[in-house]
């Protein structure tokens, strides 16, 4: 059952987180996981990737395609699905080792009973594919009549986006046409249905849909099969006319080849990613969903693209891509699919240009990175973001304004890309000027205190959103440190490495790309360090004087359950009671810089404090928790992470917003913790060090590993390290573990080295004897 998501009986009450749980994609749309007969109600919907458009003034959004593979069905002149007619069972389930979805519904009927099943994925073999096998069966005779095609009603929040609908049958295939109201782009939808059986086919005057009507014999099943291609004119130029012979190119190939050819695409990326937990198997299953949901959402073939903070499951949080995808997403993709990883940035090296009039719409010079990135990287976000629950009023929020650390979380994933594959070309592509322009955008923002003699980072907001406009968040300046520290070394290396991009480069920066502005700002940069005495690091200026109350009392004060805790007087924001810890996330990052006695001081005072009002936020726990040594602290805060969009028991409102969808932040830092927290690994380009910390219920956990574009295979066990080498790799992989000194492993080889744990058992058997 590792591999099965699964529910036995329909809930009308889990319908739309059920379309989260069940969801399929490819990295260029996804298909929630609804049923055949649901609508734009039940939130069908056929999300596209990189395709925005705004209506009626409203905020901007992704686009949802036609739902091409529709169906309904009646029976007797009776419409069958499970909100018409209570169904005798239901069984929904998705096989995620292959993006396989699959329903049995079984009906009851005059004399008998009916069996519905269809089973559907959308290809990862051909991007623009989505193919759907449906079949019945009844113990008695009865008429049956198939309304099928192309469901052109789509869900929108924001919308309507889809305008000049046009429906109609070309060559045998069904096909809808529109265009998106802002950019008015074309988008198209094609469909054709086979049928292995006799049956008499009408379509409505003009219309996307066929109705299909057949006598059922008892006893005997008939199926057929859907064959649909979504294309828009970011693709092609002819958008519809791709979409049709896509569609007649799936029919000729036929279901079972599709199939295959998906299950073989999915079986390659399972090799390259797929983390087995051995010892616990509510573990195993929840992370290989975790790493499901970021493989449906991964722009494999697009560097104009990157994840939006709820993947492709809608058009939550406006589809726009936040800091998640640098800080918790980008690790799963390095360390196994690099090319994806270099994707991913790209995109931020594509709208960069966004970036720059959003610094210049403030006053600031260089690059300012949207909160809210989407196409262009214009800032999406909105100044009244959420709605006071009491009174109905927009609240003023500074998610856009403050949160400045953005530009620097960029920063941060582009010189972990450069140094972990040693791909140092995407600086030449681009990544240099983005460095160098968010930190010029620092340089601007940042004031200097005559009296204290220091730079600060005053009036902004942390990844904590509880408590806004603060001076000197301990997580923002270390990550502008960082920039700086990341501005002067790319710098070096392009000057040497590239020297014409960089005399291209700094020729563009009036005075020169700032180098010796940013030497003297880091040189004087201020950010707060452990207190000698307690070793706690204040989250900011000030957070100690806080009104320090149980987060347990804060709760009690609560009178609306979706009232918003942060904003200008929400419960929170006069209490040390945070969203997530920023400090605790600063120690994950940078932790090579503490103490293990100021990262086990700090968690254990900010874990209480920590509503975990965000996804983001309990994984950071957990990774924490391994590396001061205390694993078991971090197993329930990794489980939560992972578990989120399985159980849908995740925060669905802010206010009155919706922001419910799947949590691939979350994913991804599940795949973090579990890897690079419990079993220790850590690679910063030169070294593969392994510091496995197993919670009590794992024996061991293996890893596939892309580094340096070599190929490895890892095993932690309680005992012993073991790395395996692929025959191919280009040169030998030095390797530190626990106890042992460095040593190679050599291409085609295995090397074993002793944990210790096992170190300190072999010690205590000499000492007995």
């Amino acid at each position: 059952m590792s591999w099965i998501v699964k529910d036995l009986q329909f809930s009308a009450e889990k319908v739309i987180t059920g379309g989260n749980k069940y969801m399929t994609g490819n990295g260029y749309m996804g298909f929630r996981g609804t049923l055949e007969e649901f609508g734009k109600e039940q939130l069908a919907a056929v999300t596209l990737a990189g395709v925005y458009d705004q209506a009626g003034g409203k905020w901007r959004e992704p686009v949802n395609a036609p739902n091409a593979l529709f169906t309904r069905l009646s029976c007797n002149g009776e419409r069958l699905g499970v909100l018409d007619a209570e169904p005798l069972s239901h069984s929904q389930e998705l096989d995620i080792s292959c993006a396989l979805h699959k329903r049995e519904t079984v009906y009851g009927i005059s004399g008998g009973e009916l069996s519905f099943t269809a089973e559907r994925f959308v290809s990862m073999d051909q991007l623009h594919v989505l193919v759907s096998r449906l079949s019945l069966a009844a113990t008695a005779d009865c008429r049956i009549e198939l309304e099928t095609g192309i469901d052109s009603e789509v869900w929108d929040i924001n919308g309507p986006h889809l305008y000049g609908l046009q429906e109609r049958h070309t060559k045998g295939v069904l096909l809808a046409e529109a265009v998106t109201g802002e950019l008015g782009l074309q988008v198209a939808a094609a469909e054709m249905t086979t049928c292995n059986f006799e049956a008499g086919e009408t379509s409505g005057e003009g219309g996307a849909r066929r109705f299909i009507a057949f006598d059922v014999k008892a006893g005997e099943v008939y199926e057929w099969y859907k064959y649909a291609a979504v294309y828009t004119e970011l693709d092609c130029s002819e958008p519809a006319e791709s979409a049709v012979q896509n569609v007649l190119a799936a029919e000729a190939a036929g279901y079972g080849q599709l199939l295959a050819a998906h299950r073989e695409a999915w079986a390659e990326r399972w090799r390259r990613s797929d983390c087995v937990i051995e010892g616990d198997a509510a573990a195993q299953f929840a992370l290989r969903y975790s790493i499901y949901q970021l493989l449906i959402i991964a722009p494999t073939q697009s560097e104009k693209v990157s994840i939006p903070a709820r993947g492709l499951s809608g058009q939550v949080y406006k589809g726009a891509v936040f800091w998640d995808t640098e800080m918790f997403m980008l690790p799963f993709f390095l360390h196994s699919d690099p090319a994806t990883a270099r994707n991913l940035l790209m995109y931020r090296i594509h709208t960069l240009d966004g970036a720059r009039r959003k610094a210049a719409e403030y006053g600031y010079l260089g690059a300012f990175y949207a909160w809210e990135s989407q196409d262009t990287g214009d800032d999406a976000c909105t100044l009244f973001n959420v709605n006071d629950v009491f009174t109905g009023r927009p609240m003023r929020t500074y998610f856009r304004d403050k949160q400045v650390h953005i530009s620097a979380d960029v920063v941060h994933g582009i010189w972990q890309y450069v140094a972990f594959t040693g791909d140092d070309s995407l600086l030449a592509d681009g990544g240099a000027e983005v460095i160098w322009e968010c930190a010029r955008f620092f340089y601007s923002y940042a004031c200097y205190n005559p009296v204290k003699r220091r730079y600060e980072m005053l009036d902004v907001t942390g990844p904590d959103e509880y408590h806004e406009r603060v001076n000197n968040n301990a997580f923002t300046n270390a990550l502008v440190r960082q920039t700086l520290e990341v501005a002067l070394e790319s710098a070096e290396l392009v000057r040497a490495k590239y020297p014409e991009r960089y005399e291209q480069l700094a020729g563009r920066f009036a005075g020169g790309p700032f180098l010796k502005e940013f030497r003297e700002m880091l040189d004087g940069l201020y950010v707060p360090q452990p207190d000698p005495d307690t070793l706690l690091i204040e989250q900011f200026d000030r957070y100690f004087k806080l009104e320090d109350v149980p987060l347990a009392e804060l709760k009690a004060r609560v009178i609306h359950p979706n009232e918003y805790l942060g904003g200008g007087n929400g419960l929170a924001t006069t209490t040390a009671i945070l969203k997530q810890a920023d400090v605790v996330l600063m120690l994950n990052l940078f932790k090579s810089t503490f103490s293990q006695e100021v990262k086990q001081a700090n968690w254990e005072y900010y874990e209480p404090r920590t509503e975990h009002g965000s996804s983001l936020s309990p994984c950071i726990y957990a990774l924490v928790a391994a590396d001061i040594g205390s694993p078991d602290w971090g197993y329930p805060y990794f489980m939560r992470t992972a578990t989120v969009d399985l159980t849908g028991e995740s925060k669905q409102y802010v206010g009155d917003l919706y922001i419910g969808g799947t949590h691939p932040a979350a994913n991804g830092g599940a795949w973090m913790a579990a890897v690079l927290g419990f079993a220790g690994v850590l690679f910063a380009g030169k070294v593969l060090s392994v510091q496995p910390a197993l919670p009590e219920l794992w024996t061991a956990v293996e890893v596939p590993l892309s580094l340096r574009g070599d190929s490895f295979r890892l095993r932690v066990s309680r005992e012993e390290i073991t790395v395996s080498a692929a025959a191919g790799n280009r040169e030998a992989l030095k390797v530190s573990g626990c106890v042992s000194r460095d040593q190679l492993c050599q291409p085609g080889a295995m090397l074993t080295l002793r944990t210790a744990g096992a170190a300190g058992a072999a010690d205590n058997a000499g000492a007995a004897e």
